[in-house]
């Protein structure tokens, strides 16, 4: 198992907390080389130290906001150049805000869509040239099981996740004749920072408690898609199974599921 990340370079973006740390560490304990891109220069620096002090493994970070696309290919180009060949991207960068769309602020919403899916574009279109040419690579996209099953309060952010879906469906069509893999991950809700942001009233975490997944049980899912790359991953199963029912009876899944999808 371990062999399998040995000496892989991995770039993870969002990587200065939550998920993107969790999946930096537990792959350079596996023997990857985990490549870190956030905008916080100090916390990527903390963690790479974490990382080098746990495995004496070598990680590597780049200050990158993903919406600034000039500054993605910036920071791609270095890594090609400083590092060399990108093995996985693990395009995890993104937030979300839930509010009602008479009460959301547009410039909230264009925030989203640049970080959670141009972003997530711009970075994918760095590597593409280069896993053609070596004819391999992994490309790993977070979306979400709201990309599945839009809810109340959050159709900016459902919309930034179907999109993500969109996108990683056609690119796997588009190189389905090569050694590359395009696969989605569908998580529902984490235990993680990003409700600091997304839930100003507390509501939602405080009636989706039960159903949060734990952010070290997410990271270990993530990194076995890695050892064992699939289509999607769907975490938790029920709630994927939930979504599978919705698009073969959606009225009658409006009313029976409205309470669980509907609690922000």
């Amino acid at each position: 198992m371990e062999k399998k990340l040995l000496n892989k370079n991995i770039v993870i973006t969002g990587a200065s907390s939550g998920i993107g740390e969790k999946v930096a560490i537990l792959s350079a304990e596996l023997g990857a080389r985990p490549i870190l891109l956030a905008r916080s220069t100090e916390k990527l620096k903390e963690i790479c130290e974490i990382i080098k002090q746990k495995t004496e493994k070598e990680c590597i970070y780049y200050t990158l906001d993903v919406s600034d696309f000039e500054q993605v290919k910036a920071v791609f180009n270095k890594i090609y150049e400083e590092v060399g060949q990108i093995d996985i991207l693990l395009n995890n960068a993104g937030f979300g805000i839930f509010e009602s769309l008479q009460e959301a602020n547009i410039d909230e919403i264009r925030r989203m869509f640049e970080v959670n899916v141009l972003g997530l574009i711009a970075c994918t279109k760095e590597v593409i040239p280069s896993m053609l040419d070596n004819n391999s690579g992994h490309i790993i996209n977070i979306a979400s099981q709201a990309g599945k099953v839009g809810s109340a309060k959050s159709s900016g952010y459902s919309a930034t996740k179907h999109a993500v879906l969109g996108f990683t469906n056609s690119l796997r069509l588009e190189l389905f004749q090569t050694n590359i893999i395009i696969s989605a991950v569908n998580p529902g809700p984490i235990e993680t920072n990003f409700f600091s942001i997304a839930d100003k009233s507390g509501n939602y975490l405080k009636n989706a408690k039960k159903f949060m997944l734990k952010s070290d049980f997410v990271a270990e899912q993530i990194v076995k898609l890695m050892i064992h790359p699939k289509r999607e991953l769907n975490l938790p199963k029920w709630m994927n199974t939930a979504s599978i029912f919705y698009h073969i009876f959606p009225g009658f899944l409006d009313k029976l599921l409205g309470k669980i999808f509907n609690m922000k």
